[in-house]
């Protein structure tokens, strides 16, 4: 199973899902090993089609690293903390995330909109 890591050590992902708040936008940064890139993305895809159903799903988008980087980044919308906090809990959702090596490295974050 991926192994999840906190970008802020003040806000760990399951403390930010008990914010009550929307639209949020989850950015999930993962460091794939190359060997692992191919079979990380087909699952990931199987998880993206899951979660695409789940309601209150907006939109995602995959990134990769430029260069040899070997990161990737999933943009994803949400209606809701409560929306993505019950697709993630989802028993599918998680028989799937088990499915993913223990070598790759998963930093998820929820950020919301702000005017600037």
């Amino acid at each position: 199973m991926t192994k999840l890591q906190t970008l802020d050590p003040n806000t760990p992902l399951f403390a930010q899902f008990k914010e009550k708040t929307g639209p949020i936008v989850l950015a999930n940064t993962f460091f794939v090993p190359e060997e692992r890139t191919e079979a990380f993305l087909a699952l990931f895809r199987r998880q993206a089609e899951f979660m695409k159903a789940q309601p209150g799903f907006v939109s995602l988008q995959m990134h990769k690293g430029t260069a040899d980087s070997r990161l990737l980044m999933n943009v994803a919308v949400w209606e809701s903390t409560e929306a993505l906090a019950t697709a993630f809990g989802n028993p599918e959702f998680q028989r799937m995330a088990a499915e993913f090596p223990d070598d790759i490295v998963s930093y998820p974050h929820i950020f919301e909109s702000i005017d600037v």
